[in-house]
């Protein structure tokens, strides 16, 4: 069974050891970058989540707040594991982080950047709900913004 669970001292080895395929590393940070990122926007109460299924980590996900306009949950990096990708794992894990993140109820959307080259990402969002906002960050020009809005 697929759930979320937080990554403290008997789960942290397991998930830096997570990586994905060649082709997808220049779109994803690595686990461990992953964690340091969580760190870093800890002040922006960063979340980050291993993704595991009955006693295996399985993939690894980091999730802030935004308060800039549009205030929003960030979904900044999602991340499934190269032996266990195409097995449902990615589709599943990201409803578990919506669902998570809707009964919070403290933004009524989640925003992801995904790079515009990284189709099984974009496959992904767009599956879930997530739409295109039509924005482009002079920052990240190769990405695309998605956005999913909670159904009140």
């Amino acid at each position: 069974m697929i759930r979320l669970e937080s990554i403290d001292e008997t789960n942290w080895r397991e998930v830096v050891c997570l990586s994905v395929n060649e082709e997808q590393r220049p779109f994803l940070d690595s686990a461990i970058g992953i964690l340091a990122r969580g760190y870093v926007y800890r002040d922006c109460n960063a979340r980050v989540f291993a993704v595991a299924d009955d006693n295996e980590i399985v993939g690894v996900a980091m999730v802030r707040d935004l308060d800039e306009e549009p205030a929003c949950y960030d979904l900044q990096q999602f991340m499934i594991d190269q032996r266990f990708q195409n097995k449902g794992y990615g589709t599943k894990a990201l409803r578990l982080i919506m669902d998570l993140l809707r009964n919070e109820k403290k933004y009524n959307c989640i925003e992801v950047c995904v790079n515009k080259q990284d189709r099984p990402a974009l496959h992904i969002y767009q599956k879930a709900g997530f739409a295109d906002t039509g924005y482009i960050d002079n920052n990240a020009p190769n990405c695309v913004n998605l956005m999913y809005y909670f159904r009140k």
